[in-house]
């Protein structure tokens, strides 16, 4: 068949838009689609603001549930119920948050009468040392500074009785958040699978079996980075108590639980752990025993940077380590210590979702050809109607249980 080019003439662009250049028009459309998009992102964060006290029990629910569905898979494949293997979950972290609490409070009560001690030596070689030259501090001087401070304490006492509600409330608002933690892990344990398929039901058909691919990477990069992460913690909290018990310092359980804590805080928390562990063996060691413990700080943070993590994470979690500190610091400025703590679970989760989304073919392959998990699976809406997947059933919720959260 003879080929016949079209007569039909390209529409004449307005002269106004032809004395624009080429870049410059396709520069603007991109700058408007850019604040278009950034003006979302704000009103997202806005609204994540206004409903903290909500979102970030709700998060946190998320991340221990992550942590806590591979166990919960693992005691339904051996034939637990479904309520007793997400019971045992729950009683297994509440059986390792009370043994912690008694070791910590014990070592504590253990080592009070010696760091009475200790910290009675440590005021007097300060207070000798104050008292030398550059600084010339006297003992009288200090007790002004004492009376000065107490006459500020009786002048303000409002102000400070004012914070003190406020801390009050602030614990009325914790207990609210440990209930809505305590049931967005129980309710994404038990029916993970229908919440994941009536969140992709809320987006337009032809999106529904790429959301589900989304989703499913998200998931499983959230649930290997916990996991990662807590055997990082475990290891870097090992490794300083070793360290401190050898060195014969006191609470050394309670520092090795503030390693642990930090140690789900990238970069940040790794730094801040070394360093409460260091102080504390300066002020109540002196300096051989602080110098030794940064030694060992040091060792224990060379061996989770270059051994740990290459080791465990592998593909897992791709997130370049510049990513991590620039994450870190942004989460850190926009909501100070839960962004740094959410800041790249979040990176890494959203960075597998937006490459499975990109990677998704409506044939069901992925770049590679291989199929994609969950691809087409998603194949209809409520009323049964067959989507671009393929697949046809009278409900997406159990096409959408390949991916996203599993129970």
């Amino acid at each position: 068949m003879p080929f016949i080019r079209s007569t039909r003439s390209a529409r004449p662009l307005d002269p106004a838009v032809e004395a624009v250049p080429a870049g410059m028009r396709t520069a603007g459309a991109f700058s408007w689609r850019f604040l278009v998009v950034l003006a979302a992102l704000a009103v997202v964060v806005a609204f994540v603001v206004l409903l903290q006290d909500i979102v970030v029990p709700f998060c946190i629910g998320l991340l221990l549930c992550a942590l806590l569905a591979p166990m919960s898979a693992f005691l339904q494949r051996h034939r637990w119920p479904k309520w007793l293997a997400v019971l045992s979950c729950f009683l297994a972290v509440a059986v390792v948050i009370a043994v912690l609490a008694l070791v910590v409070t014990a070592q504590i009560r253990y080592d009070l009468p010696s760091l009475e001690r200790r910290l009675h030596h440590t005021a007097d070689s300060l207070q000798s040392l104050l008292n030398t030259e550059p600084f010339g501090i006297t003992s009288s001087q200090v007790d002004k500074w004492i009376s000065q401070g107490t006459d500020f304490i009786e002048k303000h006492a409002s102000s400070i009785l004012s914070g003190f509600q406020a801390a009050g409330l602030g614990v009325v608002h914790a207990l609210e958040g440990l209930f809505i933690v305590v049931f967005t892990t129980l309710f994404v344990l038990i029916d993970g699978k229908r919440i994941w398929a009536w969140v992709v039901r809320l987006f337009p058909r032809r999106a529904r079996a790429r959301i589900d691919v989304a989703g499913n990477a998200g998931w499983k990069t959230l649930t290997s980075f916990i996991r990662v992460q807590l055997v990082v913690a475990v290891t870097d909290a090992l490794g300083i108590v070793i360290g401190a018990l050898a060195l014969q310092l006191p609470l050394a359980i309670p520092i090795g639980v503030v390693v642990f804590l930090g140690a789900f805080v990238p970069v940040v928390g790794a730094i801040v752990g070394g360093t409460v562990a260091v102080v504390i063996a300066l002020v109540f060691s002196g300096w051989v025993p602080a110098l030794v413990m940064l030694g060992i700080v040091v060792v224990v943070q060379q061996l989770e940077s270059h051994v740990l993590h290459p080791f465990l994470t592998g593909s897992a979690v791709k997130v370049h380590p510049l990513g991590v500190v620039l994450g870190v610091t942004a989460g850190t400025t926009i909501a100070g210590v839960v962004g740094a703590f959410f800041a790249v679970p979040f990176i890494a989760t959203v960075n597998a979702m937006v490459t499975a989304a990109a990677a998704w073919k409506p044939d069901g392959t992925g770049p590679d050809g291989a199929g994609s998990v969950g691809a087409g699976s998603v194949g209809a809406g409520p009323d049964g109607a067959v989507l671009p997947g393929g697949a046809s059933s009278d409900s997406a919720a159990g096409a959408a249980d390949h991916g996203g959260v599993q129970s």
